[in-house]
């Protein structure tokens, strides 16, 4: 059995289709032979003060909120999951400092792809 992931993925509230670009993302973590045991998504620009700012990251260091950043480190321990996938593109510092704050490898869907 492949490893244990949460997919994460970070969205625009103008992005309509973000179920359907989950669900693209995990058949094709499937087809690598890992398994998508959790899902989160952090919507961006939401609020009023959110929509100026939608094409930005909520944090340089994290890209999610500290709250969300909680909410997949609790996911990740009750899943027992071996990483944390995200859809968006990861700078070095953000993978680094992700994978500290979870306690496991945060790693970007387009790196893992980029390996076939």
């Amino acid at each position: 059995m492949g490893a244990g992931v949460v997919l994460v993925g970070y969205f625009s509230a103008k992005q309509k289709d973000f179920e359907t670009l989950m669900a693209s993302a995990a058949r094709a973590l499937a087809a690598r032979g890992a398994r998508v045991v959790m899902q989160i998504v952090q919507r961006r620009g939401v609020s009023d003060g959110g929509v100026q700012k939608m094409a930005l990251p909520y944090s340089s260091r994290t890209l999610l909120s500290y709250g969300k950043v909680r909410e997949v480190a609790q996911a990740c321990r009750q899943a027992n999951a071996d990483a944390a996938v995200f859809l968006t593109s990861l700078t070095n510092r953000q993978q680094r400092t992700l994978t500290d704050m979870l306690g496991r490898p945060a790693l970007s869907l387009p790196d893992i792809l980029a390996l076939d």
